[in-house]
């Protein structure tokens, strides 16, 4: 896939991602659902992401392996920022112009709300996996 460029709401952070993997994620776990209003749908951008206005980009420690990050001026959500590789996950949305996409994992799936549901067959990870996972990082 080539380049992707994108921007906040208001223009203050210009991002560029090299390598977007078109196959998305959701997470449903508490932090993603109190910091968006709705679970997490997030494309692998790898470390190649730039950012112009890097002055207005706020990042929040939100795990022991990861920080989020936002622009300081409209608030856009920016990225999910795995501490150990550098990788991206950042927004689908921020990325309108992306084709091909298809769901393939749903993260904390036993932790998603029984007041939505999604019909796509995706793998799914449980909170105790993940938290097996990322223990083994650390």
């Amino acid at each position: 896939m080539p380049a992707s460029h994108t921007s906040c709401l208001c223009g203050a952070v210009k991002i560029t991602a090299t390598n977007i993997n078109p196959k998305f994620t959701v997470c449903h776990c508490q932090s993603c659902r109190t910091w968006g209003g709705a679970p997490f749908f997030a494309v692998q951008c790898g470390t190649e992401v730039t950012f112009e206005g890097e002055d207005n980009v706020k990042m929040y420690q939100s795990s022991a392996w990861a920080s989020r990050g936002f622009c300081s001026e409209c608030g856009t959500h920016l990225f999910y920022k795995l501490k150990e590789s550098g990788e991206y996950n950042m927004p689908v949305g921020l990325f309108p112009k992306l084709e091909g996409l298809k769901m393939v994992m749903q993260y904390f799936s036993d932790a998603r709300p029984d007041y939505y549901c999604f019909s796509n067959e995706t793998q799914e990870m449980t909170t105790a996996e993940i938290m097996a996972f990322f223990a083994e990082k650390m």
